[in-house]
Order: C-alpha cells, then structure tokens, then sequence
C-alpha cells in the first residue's frame, strides 16, 4: 500500500475537562512506573515488557480487576440499542462460561469506550477499527479477536457518492462538502487522509470536511444528498443495504480501498487472568448458528470470532495513523467526540 509523504497535522481537539481527568489516571499509576523496560506508544501507567505492543497484565494480584458484573460494549458505529438484541445470545453463553452477570453498556462514542475501560468500568468489548489503537494505548485494551468467515475478515474504505452526482472519480471531491466518520475512524477519515492525497486530493484543503458522528450518517446523508460523497466502511453498507435502511441503486461507489481489520474485541488489560481467560474462550467456542449476530452479519458472511492480534493484524491501521501525525494522548482522545450534526427537516 503506498503512502504519500506524512502530513503535518493531528486530530482535531473537541472538549476540555482534561485536568481532572489527568488527576484521576496520576492517582492511579502504578508504583513500578519506573521499573518498566519498555512502553512503546502506551500510556505511562501500562508496561509491554514483552514487546506484544499491548499492556502487560499487572504482576500484583491486588491490582486485578474481578467484578461481580462484567460490562460488555459494542462499538457504537450504528445504533447501540439495536446491537444489545444482536449480542443476546452471545452474552448468555459470556455468563455461562465466566459465571459472571453480564450488562451492556451502550457507547453513544468511540471516546466514551476508551475512557469507560480507561477508568475500570467496562470490561470486554468490541471496538472499531481507527479507535482500537486507542483503546490499546490509552486504556489498556487487549484485542484477541475479531469476525470472520468463509471469505475471511475486514472491510473495505468505499468512497461513495448519490447516483445522481456529477463525482465520477476521486478529483472530482473538490470544493464539495464531504462526509468523514469522526477523527478517530479508519475508513471514515485516517485511511482517506493517508490514501487521498496520492489520489490527487487532500482533505480540508480541496474539499470540506464535515464530521457525521457514524457511518450510517455518513451513507444516509449521502443517498438524502446532504453530502456530496463519503468514504464509509463497506460492512456498514452491506447491512443496511441488506436490512433494507438505504437503498444500494441509489449509491454509486467511485474507489475502494485493499482490505483493513474491522472491530477487534478483547478485554481490559487488568482484567483476572483466569477470568480473562474465560472471556477468551468464550468468544472462540460460540457457536453463531440461530443467533443474532448470525442474522445480523449474515450480509458480511461473518459466522464465528477467530483469534488475531494487534501486533499482526492492525499494523496497516498503525501505519496509517503515524504517517498522519496521530499522538495517542487525552487531548487526541477528545477528539474522538464528535456528535452529528442535525440535519435539516425537509420541506
């Protein structure tokens, strides 16, 4: 995959409060901080010892987390509360194989993940693509899994415009109002500022980038026309197009992207590591057959979580995030909040 040369610029900043918050995660820091060998890219309260680029599990048993409810998240790409009916099934058997309840929390952002596992209250959870290595280097997230099928895993970046539009290739986006996800998405906005510019465009300069909240914003306000184009994730289109929520013939794909990981999931850092390897199990021996997610991904034929790891399969998604400047920091996790905007009714 080529790359043009690396743009001088990060992640937008949305939000304050950040002092308190920095107080809360000093308070926090483990007293071997100093002992560490190696960090990487993590936050200053992890250790990656053994090189995995995830944080080491702590050595002291007093700093394990064992909750008598484990909270489980799914990213919050489309509606959170139609993904809670999806994971039913799954998280009965998460219950039955760890012997924990488990309760879902409904992520209304990317940055409300990292920063839930961040402070100790949500456990397991499946988060997108871009926001993963977030999660890994500012919440101790240990991804070791993720969907997959007969035709294997991941998504496509689709650049997408109404068929109605005058945009037949990608140098056409300039001067038009184009949608990106949010800061943090891969497909919705690293991947397109990476691969653009040697497409001859580059966002925020030749075309106007406008921030939807979600990929599903992203597609219905490309086939209402409220934007010129947007580059979307083509797993997010093959489901609404299966369900039905937006009509394909109506969307007209100008480029697409090689292949990238779609949402990983794994658990906290910190987590028992008995329990942990509970939750481990439970996500590789569940059987998808009658279940909703066996319904819900059929569009991607998806049907089991097979294992990976960050290391190995998100080293094109960090490759795309140093080349465009991305510092994993509590500024730059701010910028994962970004609400839609609220579109205008129409007459």
């Amino acid at each position: 995959m080529a790359f043009s040369s690396i743009m001088n610029r990060s992640l937008s900043l949305v939000g304050s409060g950040l002092a308190a918050f920095a107080l809360v995660v000093a308070a926090t820091l483990p007293s071997a901080a100093d002992e560490c060998k190696n960090r990487g890219d993590l936050d200053v309260r992890f250790c990656d010892d053994d090189y995995d680029l995830v944080a080491d599990a702590p050595t002291d048993p007093k700093q394990w987390l064992d909750p008598d409810v484990l909270v489980f998240s799914y990213t919050p790409v489309e509606d959170p509360s139609v993904y809670e009916n999806v994971f039913t099934e799954f998280l009965a058997y998460l219950t039955e194989k760890t012997g924990k309840k488990v309760r879902w929390y409904g992520a209304e952002s990317y940055a409300a993940q990292v920063e839930a596992m961040r402070s100790g209250r949500l456990h397991v959870a499946g988060i997108s693509t871009g926001p993963t290595a977030f999660g890994v280097n500012l919440a101790g997230y240990v991804p070791f899994a993720i969907m997959s099928g007969p035709k294997g895993y991941g998504y496509k970046l689709q650049l997408i415009t109404h068929k109605d539009s005058d945009i037949k290739q990608i140098t056409d986006l300039k001067g038009r109002n184009i949608a990106h996800v949010t800061p943090s998405s891969n497909s919705g906005n690293q991947a397109p500022r990476a691969l653009f510019t040697d497409l001859g465009v580059e966002p925020d300069k030749d075309y106007n980038v406008t921030y939807s909240g979600k990929h599903d914003n992203s597609i219905m306000g490309v086939a209402n026309k409220d934007y010129d184009a947007a580059p979307i994730a083509s797993t997010v289109l093959d489901r609404m197009a299966d369900k039905g929520v937006v009509n394909r013939d109506d969307l007209r794909i100008i480029w697409e992207s090689d292949p990238f990981p779609t949402t990983s999931y794994g658990y906290a850092y910190n987590l028992e590591p008995k329990l942990a390897q509970k939750v481990i199990s439970a996500f590789l021996t569940f059987d998808w057959k009658g279940s909703g997610l066996e319904k819900e991904f059929a569009a991607n034929a998806w049907n089991q979580f097979i294992p990976i790891t960050y290391k190995d399969q998100w080293k094109v998604i960090r490759t795309i995030q140093k080349h465009n400047g991305i510092v994993y920091s509590d500024e730059a996790l701010q910028g994962l909040k970004v609400k839609k905007k609220k579109k205008k009714k129409k007459s």
